[in-house]
């Protein structure tokens, strides 16, 4: 596969004899750095500043079906990812996505430009992410999954989304440069916000925040070790945005953060700009109204919206079992959040549900609070024994 096969080395490697327990890649794919899954190569794409316009957007979606299986996954770093990569096919996409504008000039920059922005855009953000853009190629060494997030709207948007040094609006109106896992933060200005993620994120590689290629900012904060000058209170977080019209368009969702290649050529041929967004929607800017399609989700209130599921089996090398059908079957049964998980990593939503379900060879593994990592309430349980479970909760909370 020409340049996959030089930049996956220590990916997955599906002639490799099986391991217990799934394996922790401790990077992110890439363009130019794909990644081995069960369905083919996964190309993760990161359009500058999280926006494609409506051209690019038809030309991921032919590209899509061109060189993948036409399947299409939308991140929780505001990221698009086409599946199914066929083998031999990776240099002609490059080609073609290079043609798009939406290929970094090597792996290096492609990794160091790793951040989020706020969907809903202004001139300051706007500026603040090209800033930052430019200064990342002065980024120290940092570990893979280290990000950065611009949440600079009048209240934080991205405060749930992984990210290690974060701009944000203070209690005082301005500003604010904040380390992830403090309260506060350090006044910056527009012009000098992005020297100042820099400097940060130097601090913490000197400060010992990194070890072998892996470390995360509130690790490093929880030890005791804070930078000086952060006395400036963050703003409470906004509540997550839900789908549907909004003050700058149209906020569309999709069952498990997937859509295929024709739901995107349909929103591309609505000729408005797409911005990604860390949610697993698309706000379609400026749109009054949704596309009919019946893939698209434009409600608060679908049963899709309260389960989260990964890609699963057979998609998936490391999943022990199917996800997303079994999570449909179950929306409508589950009152607060169930997550599907194909193995303990829980890649589809790290964090705590009402109820997660993890594959194992023997069934699925309940987790009542927790996280696909955590010990099990139930074990090698069936769809069917799952279904009465989820129905009795369902009945006792009437």
């Amino acid at each position: 596969m020409g340049d996959a096969a030089q930049f996956n080395r220590g990916g997955a490697d599906m002639s490799a004899p099986a391991t217990k327990g799934p394996i922790v890649q401790g990077w992110c794919p890439g363009a130019l750095r794909p990644m081995l899954s069960g369905d083919g190569w996964l190309v993760r794409i990161r359009p500058p500043l999280g926006v494609l316009t409506p051209v690019q957007a038809a030309g991921v979606a032919t590209a899509s079906l061109a060189y993948g299986n036409g399947m299409l996954d939308l991140s929780s770093r505001a990221n698009l990812q086409l599946r199914g990569i066929r083998e031999g096919a990776h240099a002609a996409l490059i080609d073609d996505l290079r043609g798009l504008g939406l290929v970094d000039p090597d792996v290096v920059s492609e990794a160091a430009r790793n951040f989020v922005i706020t969907p809903f855009r202004d001139a300051r953000s706007d500026q603040i992410g090209a800033d930052l853009t430019r200064a990342l190629a002065q980024v120290p060494d940092l570990p893979g999954k280290f990000g950065f997030a611009v949440d600079t709207g009048p209240a934080p948007v991205l405060t749930a989304t992984s990210a290690d040094i974060r701009l944000e609006r203070g209690s005082d109106g301005g500003l604010i440069l904040r380390a992830d896992g403090m309260k506060s933060g350090m006044s910056v200005t527009v012009s000098t916000a992005a020297g100042a993620a820099i400097a940060l994120a130097a601090w913490f590689v000197a400060k010992g925040g990194a070890s072998d290629g892996r470390g995360r900012m509130a690790a490093l904060i929880a030890r005791g070790i804070v930078p000086q000058g952060h006395d400036v209170p963050a703003l409470a977080p906004a509540a997550r945005p839900a789908p549907g019209a909004c003050a700058d368009g149209m906020l569309l969702a999709f069952a498990f953060g997937q859509l295929q290649a024709d739901v995107l050529m349909a929103l591309a041929r609505c000729d408005h700009t797409i911005i990604l967004t860390p949610w697993r929607m698309i706000l379609v800017q400026g749109a009054r109204a949704a596309p009919a399609h019946p893939a698209i989700i434009s409600v608060a209130d679908d049963p899709l919206l309260r389960v989260t599921a990964c890609t699963g089996a057979p998609g998936c090398a490391q999943a022990q079992g199917p996800t997303r059908g079994l999570a449909r079957d179950l929306a409508l049964l589950t009152k607060g959040h169930l997550h599907v998980s194909g193995c303990a990593k829980g890649c589809a939503h790290p964090g705590t549900a009402g109820v997660t379900l993890v594959a194992t060879a023997q069934g699925y593994n309940l987790i009542r609070g927790g996280t696909a990592a955590d010990a099990p309430d139930m074990t090698g349980l069936q769809a069917d024994q799952i279904a009465a479970i989820l129905k009795d909760d369902h009945a006792s909370s009437v």
